[in-house]
């Protein structure tokens, strides 16, 4: 029988599930177009190993949570959530730059900005006292 408790056990097995599962969901639309493109590949994939790393932590943060159900480890878990949505502003800034910019401020000002939210959320949680 499948349990979902066994692969966050085995987090090697979690690891690259979603590895896999980022790089397949972004190859066509980011990955693929801009093989060719010299150095510019290399910030995509750095903001993809991004994406898939905070992924995977925020899945452990996230069961670790469901665990222990402690304000710093949901604290954690948000910020690291916040820090997929960082990224993801920042792959699409790198992808299609001056394509989502905003009036108020380009897109790549607003990934810097959910950044620094997700070290605010991060100090909150060091400095809880639980």
């Amino acid at each position: 029988m499948f349990r979902p408790e066994r692969i966050v056990e085995k987090k090697s097995t979690l690891f690259s599930i979603v590895i896999t599962g980022v790089v397949a969901i972004l190859a066509l639309p980011i990955i693929v177009p801009h093989l060719l493109h010299g150095y510019h590949i290399a910030h995509i994939f750095l903001h993809v190993g991004g994406i898939s790393l905070a992924v995977f932590i925020s899945v452990l943060a996230g069961f670790a949570y469901y665990r222990l159900r402690t304000k710093r480890l949901l604290l954690s878990a948000i910020a690291f959530t916040n820090f997929i949505a960082a990224e993801i502003v920042l792959l699409a800034d790198a992808t299609w730059p001056s394509v989502f910019d905003f009036e108020l401020m380009p897109l790549s000002e607003i990934g810097h900005l959910l950044t620094f939210i997700t070290l605010g959320l991060l100090a909150l949680g060091v400095f809880r006292n639980d």
